[in-house]
């Protein structure tokens, strides 16, 4: 029996333990709630509010907006900028190199990734002269390893550079 089979299986024999309470929202009643952001790399935590109005992070899938009460979701993000706007419209930027988002029921958003900094500590003259070393080995005869980590190097620092513009 597929493990699938199994689950749906289970699932009939005992719906009530699996059943999760359907959660309606209109827009209206978000506007009025905050988020409590957790955004944290495996070293420290690097911001932490709970009077964020809305997140915008860089996912696979697209970028996207959270507000409060999103639905819960996991979305894998890729290198880009995750926009924190709070309370009175002011606004903070940070650049992760990929990792996790985590929505919550209870308006929690965790955000977690291996590299994280806020966008005004990079120089776009550092970056541009990473991008020319890094475009070197990528197109070079180095060792395969060293060609692919160069592309995954240039992807995350291009990304960068079209945030700092």
């Amino acid at each position: 029996m597929s493990s699938l089979r199994f689950a749906r299986s289970a699932l009939r024999a005992r719906p009530s333990a699996f059943r999760v309470p359907l959660q309606r929202r209109g827009y209206a009643e978000a506007v009025n709630d905050k988020i409590k952001l957790s955004l944290t790399l495996p070293h420290q935590t690097i911001f932490k509010s709970t009077g964020v109005v809305q997140v915008n992070i860089p996912a696979e899938s697209g970028e996207m907006g959270v507000l409060a009460n999103h639905v819960p979701s996991i979305e894998q993000l890729k290198p880009g900028l995750v926009e924190v706007v709070e309370e009175g419209g002011a606004s903070k930027k940070f650049f992760l190199s990929g990792g996790f988002a985590v929505v919550q029921p209870d308006s929690q958003l965790s955000i977690n990734a291996v590299e994280g900094y806020p966008l005004e500590d990079f120089s776009a003259e550092a970056v541009r002269s990473q991008i020319a070393e890094a475009q070197k080995i990528a197109s070079g005869s180095g060792s395969e390893q060293d060609i692919a980590e160069a592309k995954i190097e240039l992807e995350v620092l291009e990304t960068l550079q079209a945030h700092l513009k």
